[in-house]
């Protein structure tokens, strides 16, 4: 084990030696796959190029694909000089992210390298990924386009190069100290500790599991890498507008994980429903109505606004825990309580405490929304218990 090796590399990127990679070297390469047929092999084959004997190495492919992908794999596994598997998932639940959360759990290495399968993520760096993480004792590499050395340079045009670094700003935006020393959180390509993936906490949503990492599991150490993202290799991208969406509701879902947070969320999609509410209570005077019905009534396009906003925005992931029918229930009932409890209160913090009527309806619109918050979560969208067994509809 005393011997270095030089790896050559055909795309341009400097030679890594294997007597940079100090032990325990072993590495599983984590590819997620939907429809890379033309592009697996050639991956293997660089894989196989790129990663030195010393280094003790496995991949594992996790397959979405609606094509021949897995027989392609399988077939060009029997001449790789490391183990292989595939895993076919036929229903894909989570994405490209959730993809590479159950490649992780079926790895057996000290460092898990995460990269794509349509070679824009040159294999002859795994080795300087995972010597990195040695040398610096970090958690997380991240192989990065954004520092010196790196390049985007195989990003398809201006339009995605603009949105790559808009969701680069916002992201980092939105969490500043959980990404302090990641240039690149939109990367697909990076090595971690198996001792720092939590998967139980782990909720993916679309194709930005870096993000997921870095913000749930929160690696003590990061370092960086630079790397020049290549052009695709065969296929098509698999970023669309519908994963655009997909990304930004996993943003809120991350944003919103913390009590503090979705309480504020919660008052913002709660004062947001005063434009429907004032906007039925004008039509229904309008037409006629008094307003004792007419305010009653008008409540009710708040509470349907406010509670499509919730199911969309903040409770999204725990809607499995009740049926539709059911949440939408409890959040009504809960709702228009609050207009039969703030009147009571008001009157019992001006008669029995002596308040003026307008801190007292500030200080009654405070407590009711306190609790009004609670009980959403508490009644609508935490887990209800039930026997060991028991199914419960999902919306």
């Amino acid at each position: 084990m005393s011997h270095e090796s030089t790896v050559p590399d055909e795309l341009g990127h400097p030679a890594v030696h294997a007597s940079e990679v100090p032990e325990p070297g072993a590495v599983t390469i984590v590819v997620p796959t939907f429809n890379e047929s033309a592009n697996v092999r050639r991956l293997l084959r660089l894989i196989t190029e790129s990663v030195p004997a010393r280094l003790p190495c496995e991949v594992v492919f996790v397959d979405d694909s609606t094509d021949d992908t897995p027989d392609v794999i399988r077939a060009v596994a029997r001449d790789c000089p490391f183990p292989v598997t595939v895993l076919h998932r036929e229903e894909p639940a989570g994405g490209l992210g959730g993809a590479v959360v159950e490649g992780m759990k079926a790895a057996g290495s000290d460092w898990i390298v995460v990269m794509d399968g349509d070679c824009q993520h040159p294999p002859s760096l795994v080795p300087e990924l995972v010597a990195t993480g040695e040398r610096a004792n970090a958690g997380l590499v991240v192989a990065s386009r954004y520092v010196k050395g790196g390049s985007r340079a195989g990003l398809a045009d201006s339009y995605r190069i603009a949105v790559s670094r808009a969701a680069t700003w916002l992201t980092k935006a939105l969490f500043p100290r959980r990404l302090h020393g990641v240039s690149d959180p939109m990367s697909g390509f990076f090595a971690i500790r198996r001792s720092e993936v939590t998967a139980d906490v782990l909720r993916p949503l679309g194709y930005k599991i870096l993000l997921e990492l870095a913000v749930r599991s929160r690696p003590q150490t990061v370092t960086e890498v630079p790397f020049v993202f290549e052009e695709r290799f065969a296929g098509e991208s698999k970023s669309t507008a519908r994963e655009g969406l997909r990304f930004l509701r996993h943003l809120a879902g991350l944003r919103t994980a913390s009590p503090l947070a979705r309480m504020v969320v919660f008052g913002l999609i709660g004062l947001s429903g005063f434009v429907p509410n004032l906007a039925a209570l004008w039509a229904l005077t309008e037409a006629g109505v008094h307003y004792l019905p007419a305010e009653i009534a008008a409540n009710q396009f708040g509470v349907a606004w406010n509670f499509l906003l919730l199911e969309r925005l903040l409770f999204r992931d725990r809607r499995r825990h009740r049926h539709w029918a059911d949440r939408t229930l409890r959040f009504a009932l809960i709702a228009n309580a609050d207009l039969v409890l703030r009147i009571p209160l008001i009157a019992l913090l001006v008669g029995e405490f002596g308040l003026a009527v307008l801190p007292a309806t500030a200080l009654a619109l405070v407590i009711t929304f306190v609790l009004r918050f609670a009980g959403t979560e508490a009644l609508v969208y935490l887990p209800r218990r039930r026997k060991a067994g028991t199914a419960r509809s999902e919306a």
